[in-house]
């Protein structure tokens, strides 16, 4: 795509306009790095066109508070306080939502995962957000957390101009077929392969 100009142009009967302006659904995945990360620039930029940003972060434990939630939460009170930017709501689900802190056991991760994406359905029902991040959803939908044939006839139905961009690893065959965009992330290194563990500003 050089230039940002598309190699191809479909017969599909809209403007040029018409296509840009349609909702996509993408997936960061793969055994790399920066999968996250890169869904929470994206909301960055989103948050700046004065998108409703949605944020649904999976797996991990709820009492861990990353960097990229701090930031998205700040510019969310920003726009409250001066209309800059767009509204951020920011969910910790499958180790519960945010108000619970108690670690549970496998079963209550399932079940307040699935809870959890109780709540995005209705939402997306709605159209509630703009922009909705299900950060490691994948690994919901591989554990068997939620149902895989729910979360396809969901997303790819879902109603207006709603985008979604999901993150982790082993996305679901699926999952894939139905998105507009797709990265797989590939591993060359990795420092964690030679013992070094996560570092303050760089993993959180």
């Amino acid at each position: 795509m050089p230039k940002g100009v598309p190699l191809t142009v479909p017969d599909d009967g809209l403007t040029t306009a018409q296509r840009r302006n349609l909702p996509l659904l993408m997936v960061n995945t793969g055994d790399g790095k920066g999968k996250s990360t890169a869904a929470f620039g994206l909301a960055m930029r989103a948050w700046n066109q004065g998108w409703d940003l949605g944020v649904f972060q999976f797996v991990k434990s709820a009492k861990w508070r990353i960097g990229e939630q701090t930031v998205l939460e700040r510019l969310g009170r920003l726009h409250e306080e001066t209309g800059e930017g767009g509204p951020v709501d920011w969910q910790k689900m499958g180790s519960g939502w945010s108000w619970s802190r108690k670690e549970g056991s496998a079963e209550d991760h399932a079940r307040d995962a699935a809870e959890g994406w109780q709540e995005i359905k209705r939402r997306l029902a709605e159209e509630r957000h703009d922009l909705y991040v299900l950060d490691e959803f994948t690994y919901v939908m591989e554990w068997g957390w939620v149902d895989v044939d729910d979360v396809v006839e969901t997303l790819a139905n879902r109603p207006g101009r709603q985008f979604v961009v999901v993150t982790g690893r082993r996305a679901h065959p699926r999952l894939v077929e139905i998105a507009d965009t797709v990265t797989d992330m590939g591993k060359v290194k990795h420092q964690m392969d030679r013992g070094q563990k996560g570092q303050r500003g760089i993993e959180w």
